[in-house]
């Protein structure tokens, strides 16, 4: 097999790999832009508020499952860097097996899954009656929805960005045209919309799969069971992606939390902290490029088990790591108030969310060392570390919010700012151990 792994990380190349992922990040919310605007034809508030609804909880039950994508990621990343062609297929094929059982598991635990759920999140009975059909159809995706994150996690640390660009381009594209279809010519309101998006992600699972075995072409190699089924690879597969669950849903604790406490303080702070937490999501979608790109990178360097590359993987996305941070917070400091305008109409919300936006612009900057650290544990696939790491960012915001509860918004705000720092410290702290460890790899 022939890698590219023996060329110099330069500028040009962090930015090509990058630069697909940041467009494929911004293409996701377009969709729900898209899913509110078409159901929003029909003039119907109910409806609206039952897709936001079902969304929102398919959101949250998949993002459970982000392991699939972030561990196969580093392990894909390290096979390639080391030059393994039968780990190569066999980390995809480990991937694609997790991920059509856990899919199966969800299905058949959807009752208890829906009961659950809409204890959680309750809306008015018009609402929950048509979030209940989006549920029932949109479960049917699960493992094809996992599936599609195991060959993105994968084509991700194969340095393969641009296809994961074009497949993803490809399914927010499907469920789209299969959206406006479905409800605006053949009247099938919600379910249209969970229907589009179940076809979506079956069409895109067999593509997905059909490009990753296209690629694997281009570096020989056959399928080996035997090499996919070993109990020592599933195990330690396995134990990455259950560390790196744990800290999914330890961080997601924090979010939730910050939301439900704006709640507690009223409707206006409640809508404010909706607003601003959309300059927060934008510039993820941005700092998640560059933490990819420090997956694939330095993945591959310790596949290679080559201390010079890693240090260049670590360095370059980095650098441009934290100049896209000062250029997103200068941007939300000075446009800001132009963007809250646009996203809302409310003349106290404008009013309340110019008062906090100092908060919301500042995150980048404040954010990019946990983003650029999750990155470079993910790629070494340093999932323990990152697990610990979480419980005590997640301590330290309970910490922090409770200590700043007299500051009631400002002070929520702060905590939020001090937890991302926090994750940051508590994983800088074990970056000494993984350079030392890669000294003394052989």
């Amino acid at each position: 097999m022939s890698t590219d792994t023996d060329q110099p990380i330069t500028h040009r190349r962090v930015l090509t790999l990058v630069t697909p992922i940041v467009l494929m990040g911004l293409s996701t919310p377009l969709l729900g832009i898209v899913d509110t605007a078409v159901i929003g034809q029909l003039g119907e508030a109910s409806l609206i508020g039952a897709v936001a609804v079902g969304a929102l909880i398919f959101t949250f039950l998949f993002w459970a499952f982000g392991f699939l994508r972030m561990g196969t990621t580093g392990l894909a990343a390290q096979a390639y860097g080391a030059n393994d062609v039968s780990e190569i297929r066999a980390t995809l094929g480990r991937a694609l097996l997790i991920a059509v059982i856990a899919g199966v598991g969800l299905l058949l635990l959807q009752l208890p899954l829906n009961w659950v759920a809409f204890q959680l999140v309750q809306g008015s009975d018009a609402v929950e009656q048509e979030a209940q059909t989006y549920f029932s159809i949109r479960m049917w995706s699960a493992p094809f929805t996992l599936a599609n994150y195991a060959v993105l996690g994968w084509l991700v640390g194969m340095q393969q960005t641009r296809l994961a660009m074009v497949l993803q381009i490809f399914l927010n594209g499907v469920n789209a045209s299969l959206d406006a279809l479905f409800v605006l010519n053949f009247g099938w309101g919600v379910a249209g919309i969970a229907a589009g998006t179940v076809i979506a992600e079956i069409t895109t699972a067999f593509v997905g799969v059909g490009i990753a075995v296209t690629l694997l072409r281009k570096y020989g190699g056959r399928w080996d069971w035997h090499a996919i089924s070993a109990w020592e690879k599933i195990s330690a597969t396995l134990s990455v992606n259950r560390d790196i669950m744990i800290r999914t849903l330890v961080l997601l604790l924090a979010f939730s939390f910050f939301t439900m406490e704006g709640a507690r303080q009223g409707d206006t702070v409640l809508a404010v902290n909706a607003v601003l937490m959309q300059f927060v999501s934008f510039s993820a979608f941005f700092l998640d490029g560059f933490a990819f790109g420090a997956e694939a990178l330095v993945g591959s360097a310790i596949g290679a088990r080559n201390r010079n590359r890693f240090s260049e993987a670590v360095k370059l996305t980095s650098l441009w790591a934290i100049i896209l941070s000062m250029m997103l917070t200068s941007g939300f400091l000075l446009l800001g108030g132009f963007w809250i305008d646009f996203l809302t109409t409310s003349p106290e919300v404008r009013e309340a969310a110019r008062h906090y936006l100092p908060w919301a612009a500042l995150m980048p900057i404040i954010s990019v060392a946990c983003f650029q650290l999750d990155g470079i544990f993910i790629g070494a696939t340093r999932a323990r570390e990152m697990r610990n790491a979480s419980f005590v960012s997640t301590g330290a915001f309970f910490f922090f919010w409770y200590l700043l509860l007299p500051f009631g918004n400002h002070g929520l705000w702060a905590a939020l700012a001090l937890f991302n720092v926090t994750r940051a410290f508590a994983l800088g702290r074990y970056y000494p151990r993984l350079t030392a460890a890669l000294e003394r790899a052989p």
